[in-house]
């Protein structure tokens, strides 16, 4: 199964508000619910493993910034 999480993933951080982000949540879990029973895994594991690489990216970027010591006056 291909499912595009990145499409919805961008969605979400670029929603205007709290509510548009709800819409595009439910949006998903009324995807998954449609789903047959036998689908569901593999969607999970899928959704599992994109969010482990997502994660990822944002701890090698959070890695790479230094923050200054602060000054001692």
């Amino acid at each position: 199964m291909a499912f595009d999480f990145k499409k919805y993933h961008v969605r979400a951080m670029n929603a205007a508000d709290e509510s548009e982000k709800a819409a595009i949540n439910k949006e998903l879990k009324d995807y998954y619910a449609r789903l047959p029973e036998e689908e569901k895994a593999g969607f999970n594991e899928a959704l599992q493993s994109f969010l482990i690489k997502e994660m990822g990216k944002i701890k090698s970027v959070y890695d790479g910034v230094e923050i200054p010591e602060p000054s001692q006056n």
